[in-house]
């Protein structure tokens, strides 16, 4: 099953949800914030893609750490932080059973479900 992670007043995660339904494929939706979210998610996503593109290092809460905290976040994969300030990683997550995409680009869906 295809997983979606995200958070529901974000504009990008509207737009992938949108075109998931629009081309009639299945996924299930899971909101960081209100959905049970684990570092086992995370574990997943870490065999498929390096730790530095799960973090999103344009978000506000990435801009609100120190310059220290963002090393320590980066260099010593601190999963606890992600999973304690979930808008730290990009989004929206696909997570296929081939692949896990980080933010919309439609082309990219495009290419995974053809």
């Amino acid at each position: 099953m295809n997983k979606l992670f995200g958070i529901s007043n974000c504009d990008t995660v509207r737009k992938a949800k949108k075109w998931l339904e629009a081309n009639q494929i299945d996924f299930e939706y899971i909101d960081f914030r209100k959905n049970q979210f684990s570092k086992e998610h995370i574990d997943d996503w870490l065999k498929k893609v390096n730790f530095e593109d799960i973090v999103n290092q344009r978000s506000q809460a990435w801009k609100a750490l120190t310059d220290a905290q963002k090393h320590d976040l980066i260099e010593n994969k601190q999963l606890a932080l992600l999973l304690e300030t979930p808008t730290l990683i990009k989004r929206p997550v696909l997570q296929t059973s081939e692949a896990v995409l980080f933010g919309f680009k439609e082309a990219q869906y495009q290419a995974q479900f053809a």
